[in-house]
């Protein structure tokens, strides 16, 4: 067998491997004339190549593009549209065949099927000039790559072939693509558009960033060259990385995205023009909220700028301002609702062949219902450019079938003959002239749109337009910068550094420089070297951008401060009212007052209040090891012997009126053995252990820390461990407390002269309530405030403890001796005891 026998073979082997399409689904529709469509329903980034065997690949295995399906419902209206008009092809149904080309993975497949005729042959032959392939023009594909690709094979049969949005300027020498025809710009007018932007707002210092594949590469080279002798630097030009077919990143790629968000924090560059197709983009803007990277101006290429899957991010709003370049927005009425429409006719069954052919879609409708609304609201933009494309193959029909009022004729179609008529075609679609130039582009306005995410808005909203044939960017309208004031972002290459910044030099630019603020506890002395920060000495330091370090000042509680005057006065006030009290109660020692609120062991109580309040100083001045143990130690020791003795004078109250007669055992061993001292003596070795404990096991030399509101100044005080030291000496006292506090609670009904419940209650729930309070703002705050807050809730403590306890008691005696008889107390009693039984 010769070597053109074995090629018409091996070509037949491919065309039975493709299907007959599944009638009235959304991908085919009989027709007198067919029109081949080639979308990308699902996108495959890395484009596996699948020259190197027989199979179809598997699309719908890949992430869905939501804008794919979205042109191919454009063609479907546009073809419907047409057999429903009856001035254009009257009695000439036009039909469809379109493939999900999966981005680049499924081009050479789709492209022999439609160069087949019914039989699935394609023959081998010197002259394709009377040869009728299956279709009569093909819409799509819809990037560069995949469009050459095509191309190339379509070349040799001149079957005209209309790309929607391949914009590489290759396509448009007709020596090596003579049957491709374009309805958009191609990227020279794009890359204008984006230079013209960058001198309207002052630009010159830019960031590029491309993807891996000819899209990224052809563009981003195209910009260099047309900056490389301009008043625009590129700081920097990155190329990000491709993602896998399922999306899911390397180790490697992620480290890759890591470093490039993080060269974009440090540059101040804040101008990025990305050029990628937009499934490769989502890993990285998932970087950038990440590392938080706000305040850029992201220029978008075509290829994402409208993409509604990346827009439905919402949290890019904090990355920035979003610009992008894309085609002319035309309304095209009744798509809206046509895009969402569901067939009528059940979906036949796909056999085996037919799956292979990759004519399904099964999540196609439901995800784009999903997007509808902001389909919606932005706009059919690159929609118009295949629902041209479909006017266009029409109308040259149209033409060549000679059509007129009555109807048409039914001729056979060969494709050289239909691509001279498509040149020529030449009319009027919404309001826009439809015609081709030399090259075979149409010639569409360009748009410079901003994203929004204001849901009653359009999100992406026009804010200037560019016209190809004039190349001239025009009607610039106000954009809302995501910036402070809205004020425009400065990107400037070679700006003047401020005093205390340093110069970075930035790629092969010797005029370029970045200006880096020297970080706090550093400065910049320029006299010395403007390209790097010095270091402070330890016991200096600096803001950001200081241009020389000073002194820290050391902070502590000083006597001459209006918080530690107020205190101090608190604490004598304190201390004559606890010793005016102990003077009272030892001139009534004996009389039922003093007796019925402990006796003895009222002075167990005032005697650690009085030391505590003449200890206050401590607190003041600058730290030393016995100072801060003394704070850690003494006064928490003072509160639990207070603490202790309300404690079990509430458990003795409660005992002697509703347990003596149940537990007279219990009560008079109670009394006996002195068993109130006992259990005060008990607590206060406990809380020696525990305080001995403390001390040891955490540091007690005061250090300096940083006040984090004023670097200025260096705080001096206890050590860190001490606040947790404290934590664990209070934790005895706020368990008396709780238990102080029950029995209060227990005895509220108690004869009126016996019943201390309310004055013990105020006093556990002030205590418990500050010493939770004091405990939680040390555990989140380090300034000096902590200092003067620990000694007022100490003071406040053992005010509450005087006042609160002893005051009421004192007013007794003072105010109504008559009530402080044992007579009075006797009836007291007995009445209580009369109503109980």
């Amino acid at each position: 067998m010769g070597p053109q026998g074995r090629a018409a073979c091996s070509l037949l082997f491919l065309l039975q491997a493709l299907a007959e399409p599944a009638e009235n689904s959304e991908f085919f529709l009989p027709g007198d004339y067919l029109l081949g469509g080639l979308f990308t329903l699902h996108a495959n980034v890395k484009g596996i190549v699948h020259l190197n065997y027989l199979k179809v690949p598997k699309c719908k295995e890949y992430e869905m593009k939501v804008l794919g399906y979205n042109l191919m419902q454009a063609m479907r209206f546009a073809v419907e549209e047409v057999n429903n008009d009856s001035s254009l092809l009257p009695n000439v149904l036009l039909g469809y065949e379109m493939v999900d080309s999966c981005y680049m993975s499924n081009n050479v497949q789709p492209v022999l099927y439609f160069l087949s005729q019914d039989d699935y042959f394609l023959p081998i032959q010197e002259d394709y000039s009377q040869y009728v392939p299956r279709v009569v023009a093909i819409i799509g594909p819809d990037n560069s790559e995949s469009t050459k690709t095509v191309a190339n094979f379509l070349s040799l049969f001149l079957l005209p072939q209309i790309t929607y949005s391949a914009i590489n300027d290759e396509l448009g020498n007709k020596g090596r693509f003579p049957a491709v025809l374009r309805t958009v710009p191609g990227a020279d007018h794009q890359t204008e558009a984006i230079v013209q932007m960058l001198l309207h707002f002052r630009w010159n210092w830019i960031v590029v960033l491309a993807s891996g594949d000819d899209y990224g590469r052809e563009n981003s080279h195209l910009l260099s060259q047309r900056l490389a002798h301009g008043d625009i630097c590129i700081a920097f030009q990155e190329t990000l990385p491709t993602p896998q077919p399922n999306q899911t990143m390397t180790p490697q790629d992620q480290e890759r995205l890591e470093a490039i968000v993080g060269k974009l924090q440090q540059s101040t560059a804040r101008v990025v023009v990305v050029f990628s197709p937009e499934l490769a983009l989502h890993n990285f803007f998932r970087e950038v909220l990440r590392q938080n990277l706000t305040g850029a101006v992201w220029i978008a290429s075509e290829s994402w700028a409208i993409d509604p899957v990346l827009h439905n991010l919402t949290e890019l709003q904090r990355a920035g301002t979003f610009l992008g370049i894309t085609t002319q927005n035309v309304p095209i009425p009744g798509f809206s609702e046509f895009r969402v429409r569901r067939s009528q006719v059940g979906r036949p069954a796909l056999n085996r062949s037919s799956a292979n052919c990759n004519q399904e879609c099964d999540t196609c409708l439901n995800t784009t219902e999903s997007f509808n609304s902001i389909l919606t609201l932005s706009g059919e933009r690159v929609v118009y450019s295949v629902y041209s494309s479909v006017y266009a193959v029409a109308h040259a029909l149209h033409s060549l079938l000679g059509c007129n009022q009555s109807g048409c004729r039914r001729d056979v179609v060969y494709p050289w003959q239909l691509l001279l008529e498509i040149r020529k075609v030449n009319f009027t679609l919404l309001g826009h002239q439809i015609f081709f130039n030399e090259q075979g582009d149409l010639s569409l306005n360009l748009e410079i749109i901003q994203w929004q995410w204001d849901l009653s808005q359009n999100p992406f909203r026009s804010v200037a337009s560019y016209q190809p044939s004039k190349r001239q960017l025009k009607h610039i309208h106000d954009i809302s910068w995501n910036t402070p004031n809205n004020t425009i972002p400065v990107s400037m290459c070679s700006r003047s550094c401020q005093p205390g910044q340093k110069k970075k030099p930035v790629g092969l630019h010797p005029c370029c420089f970045e200006c880096i603020d020297c970080l706090p506890g550093t400065f910049l002395n320029q006299t010395l070297d403007e390209f790097d920060c010095q270091p402070c000495p330890s016991s200096e330091w600096s803001h950001r951008k200081d241009t020389s370090c000073f002194k820290r000042q050391l902070a502590f509680l000083e006597w001459d401060e209006a918080p530690t005057i107020v205190v101090v006065m608190l604490a004598s006030l304190g201390f004559l009212s606890t010793l005016a009290i102990v003077i009272i109660f030892w001139r009534h020692v004996r009389t039922p007052v003093v007796r019925s609120a402990g006796g003895p062991m009222c002075f167990l109580m005032l005697a650690p209040l009085l030391m505590a309040y003449t200890a206050v100083p401590v607190y003041v001045g600058p730290p030393t090891v016995w100072s801060c143990i003394f704070r850690q130690a003494f006064f928490t020791l003072c509160f639990t012997i207070c603490i202790s003795c309300i404690t079990v004078r509430s458990f003795q109250i409660v005992c002697v009126f509703k347990m003596a007669r149940r537990l007279p055992r219990a009560y008079g061993c109670w009394g006996r053995y002195h068993g109130p001292y006992v259990f005060v003596a008990c607590v206060v070795m406990l809380k020696l252990v525990i305080v001995a404990s403390s001390v040891l096991a955490t540091t007690t030399m005061p250090t300096t820390r940083v006040d984090p509101d004023d670097p200025r100044i260096m705080i001096l005080s206890c050590n860190p461990n001490y606040h947790r030291g404290l934590l664990v000496n209070t934790s005895l006292d706020l368990l008396l407390s709780l238990l102080g506090f029950g029995f209060a609670y227990t005895g509220k009904e108690l004869p009126t002269n016996y019943n201390e419940a309310k004055f013990i209650t105020f006093c556990m729930t002030f205590y418990f309530s500050s010493s939770v309070f004091l405990c939680t703002f040390m555990a989140v705050y380090n300034g000096v405030l902590v200092t003067i807050l620990d000694l007022l809730v100490t003071v406040l403590n053992l005010l509450g403890i005087s006042l609160g306890y002893f005051g009421p008691k004192c007013y007794m005696i003072l105010f109504y001796p008559e009530r402080n008889t044992p007579a009075y107390f006797n009836s007291v009693i007995q009445g209580y005891t009369m109503r109980k039984d």
